[in-house]
Order: structure tokens, then C-alpha cells, then sequence
């Protein structure tokens, strides 16, 4: 039994949930409001972030990389040439720059703010930090955003994939943090057409259609949302 503790827009958790889908493994999903600082979250992860995987042996396995690792790792060589860490030291030195790149980097500056903001804080007491967004971070965000656009597309444009020429973990962490921000309406699809039909592509995979089908009580998902041909 593979459990995985999430929130649905969660982009750490969607990467995990993808990685899970191209894998073939259904896991039991676990929603989890972090913010509510659970006692027996807590013990499984001390961080009190999601996602955290719990499979036994090992029990549970806290945050996308570790998780990703684990998983790699465990089942990674059974998928043969569908494996999504590349055979060469180089290759997997670029995936994990650009999972570094979109797990950290874009997570700090774009997808963190608005997922907060406009999503959280909606559930959150006030004593939590819940209320009104603050549309300060909120439109940084969006500025942010614009140059990570433009940077997906100076790389597909020189590759097939964000990392090389298969799909890789890269390209699932970018599209993970990107079908967060579009569930708001807040990809600017317009700045690059590379970067754009670089995602319809991941987004076309059977691996995506459980994320597309996520619904967030109060929050209607944008109209482009889990339009396949946007």
C-alpha cells in the first residue's frame, strides 16, 4: 500500500502525484492542511510540509526529492528506457539542477506566494496568518512568473525535453508547479508559444488526468484549466 499525504494544489505534492502516474502506481491520497499543524503529521514529517509518501518497509519518505529519489531508486530501473533520470552522469546533473530550478527557485518566487495567498489563506484562521491575500506578493509573483515562462522555452527550443531529449523528473516538477498557478488563472500562456506547447504535451499524458480532475472547495478552476487544446 503506497499512502501519500498532499493538498491538491500543492506543487510539491502534484510532482510526487506525477511521478506516481507514469510510474503506475495508484496511491491512497491523504489531504493535508498543513497550516492546522497536525500532531501526527508532524511525527512523520518534523518540517510539516507535503507531500510525505509512507510505504512499508520504509515508513515515510518527507518531500519531493527525497521522495523522488526513493522512488527512482526502488522503481526507476524496471521502466527501462521510460526511466526518468537519464543513464549519464551529465544528464542526471541537469535533471537535478532543474528540479533545484523549479522545486526551489520557482517555488520562492512565483508558485509559493500565490498558492499561499490565494489558496491557503482562504482556510487558514486568523491566528494561523489566515485572511486577505496580500496582493504585493501576489503581484510579484506574477512578474516572476515571466521570466521562467521565457526560460522553458529557451530550453525546448534547443531540446526536446526540458533536460534532454526523453522526459525526465524536470519536466514533471515544472509542469507540477505550472498546473498549480494555471488552476488560478495566473500563467501568462501568452509570453512564450514554446514554453506553451511544451506543457500541452506533458499536460496530454495519462499521468496528468488525476490533477486535472482536482476541485478546491470555493475556488473555480480557470477555463483553460483541463482544456487539452488551450
Amino acid at each position: 500500500m503506497t499512502d501519500l499525504y498532499h493538498h491538491p494544489l500543492c506543487p510539491h505534492s502534484r510532482f510526487i502525484r506525477l511521478i506516481l502516474g507514469e510510474m503506475g502506481i495508484e496511491p491512497d491520497l491523504v489531504e493535508e492542511r498543513v497550516f492546522d499543524r497536525r500532531r501526527d503529521f508532524l511525527i512523520m514529517n518534523p518540517a510539516g510540509t507535503t507531500p510525505v509518501l509512507v510505504e512499508e518497509p520504509v515508513g515515510a519518505v518527507p518531500g519531493p526529492g527525497p521522495i523522488s529519489e526513493y522512488l527512482d531508486e526502488t522503481r526507476g530501473p524496471a521502466l527501462g528506457d521510460r526511466r526518468l533520470m537519464p543513464d549519464d552522469a551529465a544528464g542526471r546533473v541537469e535533471v537535478r539542477r532543474l528540479l533545484d530550478w523549479w522545486n526551489g527557485k520557482f517555488f520562492a518566487e512565483v508558485s509559493s506566494h500565490l498558492i499561499t495567498e490565494k489558496v491557503y489563506k482562504r482556510f487558514m484562521t486568523a491566528d494561523q496568518g489566515g485572511g486577505a491575500p496580500d496582493m504585493d506578493a501576489v503581484r510579484v509573483a506574477r512578474a516572476n512568473i515571466r521570466y521562467h515562462m521565457r526560460y522553458i522555452g529557451f530550453l525546448i527550443r534547443g531540446r526536446n525535453w526540458l533536460a534532454g531529449d526523453r522526459l525526465t523528473y524536470a519536466d514533471l516538477a515544472a509542469a507540477a508547479h505550472l498546473s498549480a498557478i494555471d488552476f488560478l488563472g495566473d500563467v501568462p500562456w501568452a509570453e512564450d508559444e514554446t514554453a506553451k506547447s511544451w506543457y500541452v504535451r506533458v499536460k496530454s499524458r495519462p499521468s496528468f488526468r488525476a490533477l486535472l480532475a482536482d476541485r478546491v472547495p470555493g475556488i473555480v478552476p480557470s477555463p483553460v484549466y483541463a482544456d487539452l487544446d488551450f
